[in-house]
């Protein structure tokens, strides 16, 4: 059976002190946000101090060999934000360079709204698909079905929607004031 070295402990009992907070000299303590943990100056909501407990706020899940920045150079890595998982530069916060992990399924359906752009599959924060405009901020349409390259027989709107009615797969006109519904064929 082994003893324990009591002078160990107690030669070591200053490191838990609590660190002191830069701006007004309060103690930092670790507080929990819907984000993750960070550290906050306790005297809050006098000094608005804070430290991310990550030093870049994004994890580095694994570096990929082979892969370079296309800005910098710099190696890519696989990260983990606050909205899931990600591809970043390493040289993080000198290089912004991030790409989405999941590629965008260009439909080629051509947008019914603006004309000029064409619908994309997207992922909400949430982890939804839904499809949108690909000249965004300029047109904002949004389905959230499925599109389908067939313009509405009775109000002529440029696409209709897969859409399940009923246990039944159905191409919908997705504009509200007409709501038309086929079978699928």
């Amino acid at each position: 059976m082994s003893k324990i070295d009591h002078h160990l402990f107690s030669a070591h009992e200053h490191a838990l002190d609590p660190e002191p907070c830069p701006l007004c000299g309060g103690e930092l303590v670790i507080r929990q946000s819907k984000h993750g943990p960070f550290q906050g100056c306790s005297n809050y909501p006098t000094c608005h101090h804070i430290r991310s407990l990550t030093p870049s706020g994004h994890d580095i899940e694994k570096v990929l060999e082979g892969s370079s920045c296309p800005q910098c150079s710099q190696p890519l890595a696989i990260k983990k934000g606050r909205y899931g998982l990600f591809v970043g530069c390493t040289h993080y916060p000198v290089c912004q360079h991030i790409e989405s992990l999941q590629e965008s399924d260009n439909t080629q359906i051509p947008c019914p709204a603006c004309g000029k752009g064409h619908l994309v599959s997207r992922t909400s924060r949430y982890g939804k698909q839904f499809y949108s405009c690909d000249h965004y901020p300029h047109c904002k349409y949004v389905v959230n079905d499925k599109p389908v390259p067939t313009p509405c027989p009775v109000c002529g709107w440029g696409l209709m929607v897969e859409k399940k009615v009923r246990g039944q797969l159905r191409l919908v006109c997705p504009q509200k004031k007409c709501g038309h519904q086929s079978e699928r064929v």
